[in-house]
């Protein structure tokens, strides 16, 4: 179910990408995730989300988590193909797994590093072999 999920993330990024100019298809995504989400967030945290210090901290984690990453994908889809674009992705958890390593000193177990390597070898063997792009 993720694979599919992720898998309609990066088709439907590159469609957005190619049928808004600029950043206008990830605002307007944001806009909408964040008024989907909001009557979840105003149940369990009711008024304290008018804290203005919680307003900032929330936009700064909005900006480096979201919007930042999202408009350099939706901008790398501009210019590479979807297939390779989606190697890429694969190995986001492999990079991850290495800056924990690095930065942090966390250790993966044994089935993790299993899990990242069958993950990065599927969509790679995927995207080599698998049926070209369409013209997305």
């Amino acid at each position: 179910m993720a694979g599919c999920l992720w898998a309609s993330y990066i088709l439907l990024s590159a469609r957005t990408g190619s049928a808004f100019p600029g950043g206008t298809g990830l605002v307007i995504a944001l806009c909408v995730g964040a008024l989907v989400l909001s009557p979840f967030g105003i149940a369990g945290a009711g008024y304290a989300l008018l804290d203005p210090r919680l307003l900032l901290t929330g936009f700064g984690v909005a900006m480096l988590s979201s919007a930042i990453p999202f408009s350099l994908e939706l901008e790398a889809l501009r210019k590479i193909p979807a297939r390779v674009f989606g190697v890429l992705m694969s190995l986001e958890p492999a990079v991850a797994a290495l800056a924990g390593l690095v930065v942090l000193g966390e250790r993966l177990e044994m089935r993790a590093v299993a899990a990242i390597v069958f993950v990065t070898v599927a969509a790679s063997g995927a995207s080599l072999f698998g049926e070209r792009d369409r013209g997305l």
